[in-house]
């Protein structure tokens, strides 16, 4: 392994590695394309997939490919005239409405926690150490990502010794690169000690039951009440957000996934009078586009406002 290999893996997050990696593969193997490959064989693939894959996976498959001929020094095919102009027929032809996860509510919110805290109650009281370490697990876990409007990716990644806890007033989480660090230089991100839903109180609960002092934050534990040294898979947030749902009561759990908390807060926070950079500015968001795209409207018909103009039109 040259010495540059552990600096070029470093400059692109796992995540986007392992999508890049997986989409070469999809053309390579599965379609039986060639590389490097010409800019008519990168159209004809996306016309085979137009009907199966949105847009944004196939501009996802673009990406790769691209990279993949600049990495290896080769012209990037994804840039020509044509390709270009079937990616826009394709958006044309198929046009999808994008899908966004359903965002869990404040009442929603303290109908779980309700649930996981009685549930930790009785773990304790049967001596069933492994269902306290879940309960508290997943009562942190969704505090913190509700209140901090945290990805799901930035959940798993968090690290105990990156976490520092101001008394009364709340708590400080620092990643060392995050999706929007496009500088390197490190974010700093704080939440909020609260009377009631206290993501500090809760993540405290969950590292001193579980002896955690660095390392990876949100852990495995296996079916002995162990507590793993390794963190969450990013591929298992959703299964556990929806699992622990389903066991509150929550209606159709299934529609919920790892953007529901930040969308929840995002929503909750416009309709509690943030205005729009506050919330950018608290959440990380770049651009005025992606902050909107996370709040869910308190009147998404404009009922109440129409219903009040048209009040005030027929009084005079």
């Amino acid at each position: 392994m040259s010495k540059l290999d552990p600096y070029v893996k470093a400059a692109t997050r796992d995540n986007t590695r392992k999508a890049y990696q997986g989409a070469v593969r999809h053309f390579e193997v599965e379609w039986g394309g060639f590389l490097p490959a010409t800019a008519e064989s990168v159209a004809r693939y996306l016309v085979d997939h137009a009907e199966t894959l949105s847009v944004n996976t196939l501009r996802q498959r673009l990406a790769a490919l691209a990279q993949w001929h600049l990495d290896q020094g080769f012209p990037d095919p994804t840039k020509a005239p044509i390709v270009k102009k079937v990616l826009k027929g394709v958006q044309v032809l198929h046009p999808a409405q994008e899908k966004r996860a359903k965002p869990l509510q404040l009442e929603q919110l303290a109908q779980v926690d309700h649930w996981l805290a009685t549930a930790i109650a009785e773990a304790k009281a049967k001596n069933d150490r492994r269902a306290e370490l879940r309960h508290l697990r997943n009562r942190a876990l969704l505090l913190l990502g509700f209140w901090r409007g945290f990805r799901g990716d930035e959940l798993t990644r968090l690290r105990a010794e990156h976490v520092e806890i101001v008394p009364g007033q709340g708590m400080t989480c620092y990643f060392p690169v995050t999706k929007t660090d496009w500088q390197i230089k490190g974010t700093t991100f704080k939440a909020p000690s609260l009377a009631r839903l206290c993501p500090v109180d809760a993540y405290l609960a969950w590292i001193n039951t579980a002896q955690i002092s660095k390392g990876a934050v949100f852990r495995r534990i296996d079916r002995w009440g162990h507590v793993s040294n390794d963190g969450l898979h990013i591929d298992s947030l959703v299964p556990l957000l929806r699992s622990i749902l389903k066991e509150a009561g929550v209606v159709s759990p299934e529609l919920y996934s790892g953007h529901s908390l930040r969308r929840g807060f995002a929503t909750w926070a416009s309709a509690n009078g943030w205005d729009v950079k506050s919330l950018m500015e608290y959440v990380g968001w770049k651009d005025v586009y992606s902050a909107m795209r996370y709040v869910e409207a308190a009147d998404p018909f404009a009922r109440h406002r129409i219903s009040e103009m048209l009040a005030l039109d027929s009084s005079e």
